[in-house]
């Protein structure tokens, strides 16, 4: 993770109102089959804009690694996307 994509999630994790022990979960994909199980449950506006917000995180660094590609790919459609 740049400097770049780390700040930019720090950010978002303040705006949710996160608490460390949180933080710490979502750095290390902790809960990641409550998250899925949760998002498909959203709205499909509000998952399209946590896709949006997903893809500027993962470019905020100007590039798209391979690796992010392959995870927005499998978030896409673990969101129904």
């Amino acid at each position: 993770m740049t400097e770049n994509e780390r700040t930019l999630l720090d950010e978002a994790m303040a705006r949710e109102g996160l608490s460390p022990d949180e933080r710490k979960g979502v750095v290390e994909l902790e809960g990641w089959a409550d998250a899925e199980a949760a998002a498909a449950k959203m709205p499909e506006t509000e998952r399209r804009e946590l896709l949006d917000e997903l893809v500027e995180a993962a470019s905020v660094d100007g590039r798209l690694s391979p690796l992010e590609a392959t995870m927005l790919k499998q978030i896409s459609a673990a969101l129904g996307l």
